[in-house]
């Protein structure tokens, strides 16, 4: 004899829509998403401050250096300080002369520092007697 089988109950239709366990994994993408966005935005924000630093003391050494040729006298072999103001910002720096092989020119580097001491831009120079 054959047994006859016995119909199950049809499983009621799951609502649509998402499981708890979805929810929770979107969201832990969606947050590293954005936590890796921000930081990737700070350290654009940090470059553009470093360049614009970089490129106010180019200038500053660069006003230095056409200021010695431009006085149109040899300079002496020595430090010397000096501040420059670009872009709202305060500079310090120093001009050091050193002397050549060749007598008549002397070697000269402009440093310009950041407000913690650290040098930004070297620029060097190689001015000859008028």
């Amino acid at each position: 004899m054959r047994r006859r089988a016995t119909p199950r109950r049809a499983r009621a239709a799951a609502p649509p829509g998402f499981t708890l366990l979805e929810v929770l994994v979107a969201l832990a993408v969606v947050a590293v998403t954005l936590g890796a966005g921000l930081r990737a935005a700070g350290a654009v924000a940090d470059g553009a401050q470093r360049l614009a630093d970089v490129t106010a003391a180019q200038w500053c050494a660069d006003n230095q250096l056409a200021e010695l040729r431009l006085a149109g006298e040899f300079p002496g072999v020595g430090d010397a300080d000096f501040q420059c103001r670009q872009l709202g910002r305060d500079y310090a720096g120093s001009l050091r002369t050193r002397p050549t092989p060749n007598p008549n020119f002397r070697r000269v580097d402009a440093l310009v520092r950041d407000d913690s001491g650290r040098t930004l831009v070297t620029l060097t120079a190689v001015l000859g007697r008028p």
